[in-house]
Formats: structure tokens, sequence, C-alpha cells
């Protein structure tokens, strides 16, 4: 097991970058343009409904053009709808994406496979860029390899901002405010009736292969294998305490500690989520039936001397929320509402975590706790 640095904690307040994020896009027209990579799939869908419901211009992207403009006719909003085929084999077409939108949604897992070439091409070209990735290597390696280039051409890139891993990190970075000596970062995430997509089921598959994977153990990123093991989370009522999956590997164990100095950052799932028969069998079942899933996310933030504080959201529907999550980013970042700085960040770098989350809870995305 190989130990790494502790990155400097930061927030979104109060480092100055050395280059402003880009708005050479958002001026060259009146409205925003948002590309939605995987627009085909299930995640897409719904991220594309909800810019739509927005009345945003949408970029339907992806890998099968067959597939893109089947969805464009479903749609029916020629004013507000266009299309791009854009293979992850072709730089040259993932650049011209990036360079034609002011914003490139990347809803197309596994991202193992997919994250780096579009990514990379919204570094290059100074494109703000989100993603619904939960593995953690890939959020890993956008801070690793593509930093620099962010921020030499001011793209503000914000990995895993989701339901998995963004709204964790951002409930991390409420709960810890203003406490002087957080010690050790739980995010406790209860799922029932996940029905997961063929995307959500690859990505499974090769994080329970993962020999080599990610924590944060006394006060440094570590890298190689781990033993899972069950813990008991206690989670707020309705839910109560439940037995865990320990570690749940997701990318909050590299964004926290990016700006909350914790010794310690796990990540817990309940044991319960994989025991429903229709997790693994549920590829066709209907947009309706996914939409009955069922969380509680939450965040328990211990001090070094005892005590602590927690902060949690309840609701329905992990896709729509996750979606919710990206387009309220998206949004912010093609408005000029995002960081001053520029780069890589974790969500909670890039926005104000408690008005963010609040801002969600009033759009009835999800029901809020927040400590005081």
């Amino acid at each position: 097991m190989t130990a790494q640095a502790t990155p400097e904690p930061t927030t979104a307040s109060t480092t100055t970058p050395a280059t402003a994020p880009s708005t050479a896009h958002a001026t060259a027209r009146e409205a925003p343009l948002f590309a939605v990579y995987g627009a085909t799939g299930h995640t897409g869908r719904v991220v594309t409904a909800e810019l739509l419901a927005r009345r945003q211009h949408v970029i339907l992207s992806g890998r099968d053009e067959r597939a893109l403009h089947a969805v464009a006719t479903e749609l029916a909003t020629p004013d507000l709808v266009s299309v791009r085929h854009t293979p992850l084999d072709d730089p040259p077409a993932l650049r011209a994406l990036a360079e034609a939108a002011d914003v490139v949604i990347h809803c197309a897992g596994p991202f193992t496979t997919t994250g780096e070439p579009v990514a990379t091409a919204a570094a290059e070209t100074g494109t703000a860029y989100v993603d619904h990735a939960i593995e953690p290597h890939h959020v890993k390696y956008l801070f690793d390899s593509l930093q620099a280039t962010a921020q030499r051409t001011g793209a503000v890139l914000v990995p895993q901002m989701s339901f998995y891993g963004g709204l964790g990190d951002l409930l991390a970075a409420a709960a810890a405010a203003g406490l002087p000596d957080a010690d050790k970062v739980t995010v406790g995430y209860a799922v029932t009736g996940w029905r997961m997509t063929q995307g959500a089921m690859n990505t499974a598959n090769l994080l329970i292969g993962e020999i080599d994977r990610i924590g944060f153990v006394d006060g440094a990123q570590r890298v190689g294998p781990v033993e899972i093991r069950n813990a008991v989370f206690p989670f707020p009522p309705p839910v109560g305490p439940r037995t865990t999956i320990v570690p749940f590997p997701s990318g909050e164990v590299v964004t926290v500690p990016r700006h909350v100095p914790a010794r310690a950052v796990e990540v817990q799932l309940t044991a319960a989520t994989f025991e429903e028969e229709q997790i693994f069998s549920s590829v066709d079942v209907s947009p309706q039936e996914r939409a009955k899933t069922e969380f509680t996310v939450a965040v328990q933030v211990t001090g070094a001397a005892g005590g602590g504080r927690n902060a949690h959201v309840r609701g329905r529907d992990i896709w729509r929320a996750g979606a919710v999550v990206s387009v309220e980013a998206a949004l912010r970042l093609a408005g000029g509402e995002g960081p001053a700085k520029t780069g890589v960040l974790a969500p909670a770098e890039a926005f104000a975590a408690p008005e963010f989350l609040r801002a969600l809870a009033e759009s009835g995305t999800f029901a809020l706790t927040l400590p005081g």
C-alpha cells in the first residue's frame, strides 16, 4: 500500500486563482449551451429532461448516432435540442464538442473507461465540465493529470457532481464548517429500491473487482488492497442504525480531504441495498420503476477531542437527485456563478456547500438537515 501527501485544504471563498474561469463560450452567444455526453442512457435522459424543463439549449452527444437522433425525435424540441455524434476514440470530435458548449455534463459510465477522453477535451479547450462518476480512481486521475491543463486554459472541472460522491462531499463540508478539530468524516448511504442500469452494473462489476482501492487514512491518501468489512452506521430516523458495507468505493475519499482537514475519510453503504433481488436484474425496468428509489445520505464529522456534527438529506429517486445536482452546477458555471478559481475542484471547492444544498432542498429535490 502506498501513501501520498495530503492535499492542501482549500475553500471556494479563500483561494485566489492564477487564471480566471473561462467565459469565452458564454459571451459568444446569448443563451448558454450544454453538451450532455451519454444522452441516450438513463442518466443522460434525466439530465436532459432537467435542462429542458428549464428551457436550456442542449447538445445530445455520445457514441450511437442513430440512438441520439431517436432521442432528439422523441423530445420533439428542435428549437432547444441538437445532435452531435462524438466517438470516444475521436479526440478532434471531442474537442469540437467541448468548444461548441459552455458546459459538458458527462453521464456515460463506467468513467474509468469513458472519463479521460471527455474530461481531457474539456480541460484543453477551457470548457466547464461536470460528471456523474462514482469511481475514486477516475476522480483521482482528473486531479493528478488534468489540474495543470485546466488551470492554464481557465476550465473548471468538477467530477462526481451527482448523487454518489457529490452529495457526500457537500454534506461533509457543511457539517465540518466551523469545527476546528475535525478528525474523521464518515459518509453513509442508505438506499432502497436501487434498480441498476447497464452502465451502473458495468461500473459495479469494475469496482467489485478492484484490488488497489483508494482510501484516506492517518492524514494521507493510500492506494492498495483493503479489507471489506461490516459496520453499523447510525442513520437518522426514520432509517435508524443499519448494517453497512465498509469501505464503499466512492470518490469522497479523494475530494473531502481537499477542504476538510480530517485524519480519515470513509464511505459506507447499507448492506441491504445489494440484498434486494432486483438490483442486478433491472436493466429493462421502466424509468418510473427506477424513480421509486428511496435514499438517505448522512455525514458524521467527529472531532479529535470528541463530539462532532451531523448533516443529512432524505428523498426519492437517486437518478433525478443526481441529475438536479449536476444541472444546478452546470447552470451556475454557465451563468458566472461558479468558483473564482479554476482547475479540477471538489464539489465543495466549486460551490458554497450550505447554500448549494439549501437551493436544492428548496426546489424539492430532497429534505435537508444541517447543523445549527
